[in-house]
């Protein structure tokens, strides 16, 4: 399916300093890569096992970098390997890492990945130190009010919420993802444009094969797009009234892990370029189904020239 000529895309302040901001989890994740799960009480010999850079907000200004976006991050590590692990991909790739704080004593965010090798599909066992939990007064107000969209992960509702009202006030653009219902959540999306969320939020909140509540619910509650990722389902999006049942990109799978943080990269892409609401969501779709190339939450994240390239060559899902 493709864009209506002529439709045209979200407004998104221009002459800011920074294209995407993201606060969130940034993560070392343990990947390991096996043939299939055990039975309770066997043992599996691993096919692969390797550390790598991770976390939600991470991979997606990572993403979002790679794309050619001006990009920052706003989060907190602690003091240890895993911190370097983390963010030395974004360093790397020219993130402003000036809004990461490095917390003494602290451990940084570890996850165990666990990546069946037949389907590329993973289950994520994570842990956060509670010293890295950012608070409402932690919310740095410049690098959100210098930016043109803000990406947020809801780890820390509160922060999460006064990160969204100063970009409100700023005119910046909020983009959530979201994997399950948090305390206070409704006020939060209250004040997001673009809440981007997974299959399980929307089976949490109105119960299984309900997206079209979801997208309803998301949308009542003031996002100018709404959408819920359904893996290799595709996608459901609604704006303006509209709604989009949206296949899946096939291609070759080998690690999952990461899909949905480079959607939301494509997504913030697009709408930095102005892109129609249909042609943000291909472009984010092709984010996602490229990412998965690669073991590794970041692995197979495209550059520019590849993701327009792969959308020249498949302008619908299919």
């Amino acid at each position: 399916m493709s864009s209506r000529r002529g439709e045209a895309g979200f407004a998104l302040p221009a002459g800011r300093q920074t294209d995407v901001v993201g606060m969130g989890q940034i993560s070392a994740d343990l990947v390991a890569r096996m043939s299939g799960f055990p039975a309770p009480g066997r043992k599996l010999d691993l096919e692969s096992l390797v550390e790598r850079a991770g976390g939600q907000v991470a991979t997606a200004v990572l993403a979002c970098a790679r794309l050619g976006l001006r990009a920052a991050l706003v989060g907190r590590v602690g003091e240890d390997p895993a911190a370097t692990t983390a963010l030395e991909p974004l360093r790397r790739a020219g993130v402003d890492l000036g809004g990461v704080a490095a917390v003494p004593g602290a451990a940084t965010r570890r996850a165990i990945v666990l990546v069946e090798s037949r389907t590329g599909e993973r289950t994520v066992l994570a842990h956060r130190d509670g010293r890295l939990a950012l608070r409402p007064s932690d919310v740095p107000e410049a690098p959100i009010r210098q930016a043109r969209v803000l990406l947020l992960d809801a780890e820390d509702p509160g922060a999460s919420l006064a990160a969204a009202r100063i970009a409100r006030s700023a005119g910046t653009a909020v983009v959530l993802d979201v994997d399950a219902p948090r305390p206070g959540i409704d006020e939060l999306l209250r004040v997001v444009d673009f809440p981007l969320v997974g299959r399980a939020f929307s089976e949490a909140r109105h119960g299984p094969r309900a997206e079209q509540a979801t997208v309803g619910d998301l949308l009542a509650l003031g996002a100018r797009l709404a959408a819920v990722t359904l893996g290799e389902e595709g996608v459901l999006a609604g704006w303006d009234g509209e709604r989009h049942r949206l296949p899946a990109f096939r291609v070759p799978v080998v690690d999952t892990t990461g899909a949905g943080d480079a959607f939301h990269a494509g997504f913030a892409w697009a709408l930095c370029r102005g892109l129609p609401p249909l042609e943000a969501i291909h472009a984010a779709q092709a984010c996602a189904a490229l990412n998965c190339r690669a073991e590794g939450a970041q692995g197979g994240l495209p550059d520019a020239a590849e993701l327009e390239h792969f959308l020249e060559r498949r302008r619908a899902p299919g």
